[in-house]
């Protein structure tokens, strides 16, 4: 493991902090699970808590939305309640960033998804997410696209409006100030 993917000390026991005041806040995120387990995992995986501290630093507010009894893995999503501010204005993958003439965008989601060693949400991750609280009222967030769909050149989007989510399309290429992208950690 690289130096670039550990956190050191005293940012380590910072972000354990706050993302225990997180999971104790939002306890209904994660019902009958203990903040214990979830840490002891996490402190013996640092290049996982490397990626939960870019969720957090891209203004993602990760927390534990479940747990997998198979692989006895936690499981993480941005929980902020508008897209991660630190993400926004990207364009959907590195394809379309490619394919910009002009007024190129910083990154892509899924780019930099990849960098940070998440993954972007899927539709069905991004309803259930819906069932844990209101996200994405005043923005959108870029989800994980089918091929299918990729391949004829659009990506995919979601947001939650008039009580109800909507998935939507756009060209790959094309990015917004009010749209970013919520990722996903198994620890």
């Amino acid at each position: 493991m690289s130096n670039k993917k550990k956190l050191p000390a005293a940012q380590s026991s910072a972000l354990l902090n706050t993302l225990k005041t997180r999971f104790d806040k939002n306890m209904t995120r994660h019902k009958g699970m203990e903040w214990a387990k979830v840490e002891a995992k996490l402190n013996a995986d640092p290049e996982k808590l490397w990626s939960l501290n870019e969720m957090e630093a891209t203004g993602g507010e990760p927390d534990v939305v479940g747990f997998d009894k198979k692989t006895g893995e936690y499981i993480f999503y941005d929980c902020a309640p508008e897209s991660p501010a630190g993400r926004r204005s990207f364009c959907y993958d590195h394809e379309a960033l490619e394919k910009r003439k002009e007024n190129k965008p910083k990154n892509s989601a899924v780019k930099m998804a990849t960098e940070m060693g998440i993954e972007l949400l899927t539709e069905e991750q991004y309803r259930a997410l819906q069932q844990l609280g209101n996200f994405d009222s005043k923005t959108s967030s870029w989800i994980k696209t089918p091929s299918d769909i990729r391949k004829l050149g659009g990506a995919i989007f979601a947001d939650y409006r008039f009580g109800r989510v909507f998935v939507y399309h756009n060209g790959a290429e094309s990015y917004y100030a009010g749209r970013a992208f919520r990722g996903w950690l198994r620890v």
